[in-house]
């Protein structure tokens, strides 16, 4: 399916005509398939694959098999996550989050969720939200799948879970719904949905989202937000507004990964870009 037009003479503006024809070729293909070993069980050696430089447990397949046959997946030896979204438990969780509280806001379908658990290896509380009824009863499934014991599954919108939870979390993760251009390559609806007026709507949208997790957090606690999308409506525009009116916040600086140095582009506000045609 061809790609939106408005979307691709964004891009070929942006990064200019030879790294946005690169893109959008990328987007054009489809994606390499990872997982993600789960540490809480136990792996077979015959089935690690290339690692993921920023992810230990984190592994490239070098073809995508039938998983849904696979009696190692639905025991939760591992979860089929792409490896750039296994990027940002990391960053939640670089500092030492022993005994910490967790919140994962919107956290369906899983991955990020059970991933920051086995991070926490047990401790603290993880709180893994998803306002959708369908998609949390998904997410709980994997959060049990993957024997996670410290976990709650709640489905709330962030409006109604703010006043339960003041100034609660140590670490809050905002993975938030957005126009979804980084999945263009894996969905054709992704691409069906997507409009300059959606993207608009997605940058209110996760506006009204960081609003809530913001009384959620505690003094001196950490904020991770990302999106699966390159509009800087929806990425750096919508970090540097929230910066604006709330400035008890600073941005801070996170350790990049061997191996992955070439693939991001970090500005001045600290933002990373895992770009699709360079990693």
């Amino acid at each position: 399916m061809r790609l939106p037009e408005p979307f691709v003479a964004r891009m070929r503006e942006e990064l200019g005509a030879e790294q946005g024809a690169a893109l959008c070729a990328a987007l054009d293909t489809a994606p390499p398939t990872s997982l993600r070993w789960n540490p809480a069980k136990t792996l077979p050696a015959e089935r690690c694959g290339e690692p993921v430089p920023w992810s230990p447990e984190g592994r490239y397949l070098p073809s995508r098999p039938q998983f849904t046959l696979d009696s190692d997946l639905h025991a939760g030896a591992y979860y089929v996550q792409e490896a750039s979204s296994q990027f940002l438990a990391h960053l939640l969780t670089e500092a030492d989050i022993a005994g910490a509280r967790v919140l994962d806001l919107c956290a369906a379908p899983g991955g990020k969720s059970t991933q920051i658990a086995a991070l926490m290896a047990g401790q603290g509380l993880l709180v893994c939200n998803e306002p959708v009824p369908n998609r949390a009863q998904i997410l709980s499934r994997n959060v049990e799948r993957m024997g996670v014991r410290n976990a709650v599954v709640v489905s709330a919108l962030p409006d109604a879970l703010a006043p339960r939870f003041p100034a609660f979390f140590d670490r809050i993760l905002v993975d938030a719904p957005c126009s979804g251009e980084g999945m263009f390559r894996k969905n054709d609806e992704a691409i069906l949905q997507w409009s300059p007026e959606n993207v608009a709507l997605c940058a209110q949208r996760q506006q009204e989202i960081l609003e809530q997790a913001d009384l959620m957090l505690r003094i001196g606690g950490r904020m991770v937000y990302s999106t699966c999308t390159f509009s800087p409506e929806e990425d750096e525009q919508c970090i540097l507004q929230f910066l604006d009116t709330h400035p008890l916040y600073r941005l801070i600086q996170v350790p990049l990964y061997d191996g992955m140095q070439h693939g991001l582009i970090k500005d001045a506000q600290s933002a990373i870009r895992l770009w699709p045609h360079k990693l």
